[in-house]
């Protein structure tokens, strides 16, 4: 899988999508479903270290995968990337780094990979490298199919004095592929974000993880535990051996 976002642009398009108050509630879940600061963690997907970085310090071994060398080396250049263990690997295949005590995918970064196969592939790394106990956590959106008029979407993510994000989308329901657009626009400057990625119901993932020799054991709607439920429009599903 090939980064389809620059890592120059990476960071300003999580900060259209993610508050920093959400980052610090994914951390804190994160540090404890991981149980303690001997635990070792792997993040698939780890991008510029969003994640990975606020969250070394609360374990015992931070690691990540990530197939982008631009993305790793900005991860490297920012304060504390000394603390994560970098792997310039495919997410869909195991490491030779030993076990984990939790391996997680975050935001939605399991749909970059571009078809079924690569991600029950992902499912099964993940197994392969889970330490007896560990946990495979998956973080992703649910998909909303309905909310689309004739295959598209446009809609206003932020206004404020100076700066209009926008959301525009194509879905198609048949390959599970969503093409979408983030558009920036600020005192006449345009920037767009683009990503496409291959969508999963949270059911499919359930069959994935069961391939895999995995089992759902709980599935909130937030990361503070929130039940699911049918209104939730993400899930954070935890998985463990069967």
């Amino acid at each position: 899988m090939e980064a389809q976002i620059p890592a120059s642009d990476y960071d300003q398009m999580i900060d259209f999508a993610s508050h920093p108050t959400e980052t610090e509630a994914t951390v804190a879940g994160l540090a404890r479903l991981a149980g303690g600061r001997h635990a070792r963690v792997l993040e698939l997907g780890v991008g510029t270290g969003r994640l990975a970085l606020p969250l070394a310090p609360l374990v015992g071994e931070m690691h990540g995968v990530e197939l982008d060398q631009g993305m790793a080396d900005a991860l490297r250049a920012k304060p504390g990337g000394e603390q994560v263990h970098l792997h310039i690997a495919d997410m869909s295949r195991p490491l030779d780094a030993g076990t984990f005590d939790l391996v997680f995918i975050a935001f939605g970064t399991l749909f970059a990979l571009p078809t079924q196969n690569d991600q029950v592939n992902c499912f099964q790394a993940a197994a392969d490298q889970l330490r007896d106990r560990g946990r495979f956590v998956v973080e992703a959106l649910v998909p909303q199919p309905a909310t689309y008029h004739d295959g598209h979407k446009v809609t206003v993510a932020s206004i404020d004095a100076d700066r209009v994000l926008l959301n525009v989308s194509l879905i198609d329901t048949a390959a599970q592929v969503l093409t979408t657009q983030q558009v920036s626009l600020s005192d006449g400057d345009v920037r767009l974000f683009p990503n496409r990625i291959r969508y999963a119901w949270p059911a499919e993932l359930d069959l994935m993880a069961r391939l895999a020799g995995l089992r759902l054991r709980e599935r909130w709607s937030d990361w503070n535990g929130t039940a699911f439920d049918q209104r939730s429009p993400r899930h954070i599903s935890i998985y463990a051996e069967a």
